[in-house]
């Protein structure tokens, strides 16, 4: 018969937690390998020569080697300083051959989003289809400004065009490019009665440049981020303005030394919101997509019909040449003509009357046909790509050639 210690509760022995439980203290089992567990065992790191490693470093860095080479090759860099070397090198060059990806969502997401919206629920007072790049460009650059801090809003910024058959620039700040947008689009806005954002200021002329430059001058200290608020405003309220216009569209907005039907003028107005975004994108380093393929579209076939215009004042200034045989027709008939070709987003194809602008493009009078990509020659018209450097396609005539390139970059202005 078992004799009881003086420690052994009437449930056995070591019973001295008090909880009046009847159960000791437990002893824990032992833990259960990974060979009872039925669980897979751990895969070996694969024991290479250092050769075979160093052969693998390029295939490492481009994330391309299996997971058990890949270890293997971790495991020899922390041992290895030559090929841990080589390996951040060859990382260091992936990098480069990546292509930054914008933080901007894709530009034709907002009109894809309006367009549904749109489907479900019609606007009472749409906005005219000419207005929509103006709509689009403004809100896409004003939402690259909306996380400016004061560095970003005095980055230098160099606007460039071209003048004379010679490049030409001014330099400002990127709060100075928006006060010129400012000035500028007030043209359009004080063609629709609003109110001008010269207020008091008087500029020589309604010119661009003129406007701009008043403004400039008329300012006690250089403009800041506080311009950015009537810019918005004068942009919301252009776009609901002509809302009301209807489709016509046909309201002429003078430039000074020329006119635009309102149309045009929104077009653009378009068109420069999206060059200068670029420029204050660039200031910032900051990546910008250009627009979408339908507004793009529109801003080339707007500079091709201007194209004639500019090419009959180029003439007269002595800037272009008459041509060898030109072929001077009355307004409205077929005359001597350039293809213009433009590939890519917002491409399409242009017949450019050479001799008269009354005259009408005729393939059966094409002299020459130029090719050119669509976001290219939009820099070409801006004046941020000179004429003899366009990435052109060429076939025919190139003093025609040279002449209706000329004279997309003599479109440009500040």
């Amino acid at each position: 018969m078992k004799a009881y210690d003086e420690n052994d509760g009437p449930d056995g022995p070591g019973d001295d937690d008090g909880a009046g439980t009847g159960t000791g203290p437990r002893i824990p089992l032992p833990r259960a390998s990974v060979e009872d567990g039925g669980r897979p065992l751990p895969e070996p790191a694969l024991a290479l020569e250092h050769q075979v490693l160093t052969s693998l470093l390029g295939a490492w860095a481009l994330a391309a080697c299996s997971a058990q080479e890949a270890a293997a090759v971790e495991e020899h860099l922390g041992q290895c300083e030559a090929c841990a070397e080589e390996a951040l090198r060859l990382r260091e060059a992936v990098t480069l051959l990546q292509r930054p990806e914008s933080l901007d969502l894709d530009p034709a997401l907002r009109t894809r989003v309006l367009e549904g919206c749109l489907e479900r629920r019609p606007p009472r007072i749409p906005v005219p289809e000419w207005a929509t790049p103006y709509d689009a460009e403004t809100a896409r650059l004003d939402a690259l400004l909306q996380d400016f801090g004061d560095a970003e809003w005095h980055a230098p910024v160099r606007l460039r065009w071209f003048e004379d058959d010679g490049t030409a620039s001014r330099r400002t700040t990127v709060a100075g490019v928006i006060a010129h947008l400012l000035t500028v689009d007030g043209t359009v806005a004080v063609t629709l009665g609003l109110d001008d954002p010269l207020g008091d200021i008087t500029a020589p002329t309604r010119a661009p440049a003129a406007r701009t430059e008043a403004y400039w001058r008329a300012s006690h200290y250089p403009p800041t981020r506080a311009v950015r608020a009537p810019w918005r405003e004068q942009s919301h309220s252009i776009v609901r303005t002509v809302a009301f216009t209807g489709d016509a569209g046909g309201m002429p907005v003078s430039y000074g030394d020329f006119e635009l039907p309102l149309r045009d003028a929104m077009l653009d107005r378009a068109f420069e919101c999206w060059v200068h975004a670029e420029d204050i994108a660039e200031a910032v380093d900051y990546p910008y997509e250009p627009p979408s393929a339908r507004h793009l579209n529109g801003m080339i076939d707007l500079a091709a019909r201007m194209l004639p215009g500019v090419l009959a004042a180029r003439r007269r200034a002595g800037l272009a040449a008459p041509g060898g045989r030109p072929h001077l027709v009355a307004a409205g008939e077929p005359g001597r003509s350039v293809r213009l070709e433009i590939e890519g987003s917002g491409g399409g194809e242009w017949l450019i009357p050479l001799d008269s602008p009354g005259a009408v493009g005729s393939a059966d009078h094409e002299v020459a046909h130029v090719a050119l990509d669509g976001v290219e020659f939009c820099r070409l018209a801006a004046g941020h790509v000179p004429p003899a450097e366009a990435a052109a396609g060429q076939v025919g005539d190139r003093e025609a050639i040279r002449d209706v390139l000329f004279a997309a970059a003599s479109l440009s202005r500040l």
